[in-house]
């Protein structure tokens, strides 16, 4: 039997709305609890790097860990009133240009996967930002205090383990996204 052909007994239980906020909902699926996003488009990380070959990342405050944290530009598919629709790619390019003031010319598909297997049903996309033009200061919407860094490339590993000793959070996935970058060539 394959793995896929495996599934618990309750995998297949109607799911239970526990609480529905407006972004979020916990629900339960036989024994199991998990977050679901009310956007169905998931979310998307912005592999960016900058015709100077530096990587751009953002730092802001999160609520949820208590902590400012540095992640790669990122956000929401679909979460604007008329963007319902919204692809990853477009919401990539909306976001790398609303948090880090940098517009690129094209994006491309890399990967995408569960952003917390266990506690989420969040798919997250992993997007590369190609041709990045400087067209304004970045820094988010309204709601948003978001300070832009452009690392170099070769420099940003040690960079982020030297922001994490300094107290900062640093999401994983950043270390993924970094490998990506460097491997470009596998992902066409």
């Amino acid at each position: 039997m394959k793995h896929w052909d495996r599934k618990p007994d309750d995998a297949g239980a109607t799911p239970e709305m526990l609480y529905q906020g407006r972004w979020l909902s916990l629900r339960r699926r036989g024994r199991w609890e998990y977050a679901e996003r009310n956007n169905p488009g998931g979310a998307v990380i912005i592999l960016a790097v900058t015709p100077e070959d530096n990587i751009l990342f953002v730092e802001q405050y999160r609520v949820a860990v208590q902590q400012f944290t540095i992640e790669m530009p990122a956000g929401l598919v679909g979460d604007l009133a008329d963007s319902q629709n919204e692809s990853a790619l477009l919401a990539a390019q909306r976001e790398l240009e609303e948090e880090t003031g940098y517009r690129c010319a094209r994006v491309s598909f890399v990967h995408e996967g569960p952003s917390s297997s266990g506690m989420s049903s969040e798919i997250i996309a992993f997007v590369r930002a190609h041709d990045l033009i400087k067209v304004g200061d970045g820094g988010g919407d309204e709601s948003e205090n978001i300070v832009v860094h452009e690392v170099p490339r070769r420099e940003a590993g040690k960079w982020l383990l030297a922001r994490a000793a300094e107290g900062y959070s640093i999401d994983p996935k950043l270390f993924a996204g970094l490998w990506f970058v460097e491997h470009a060539d596998a992902f066409g």
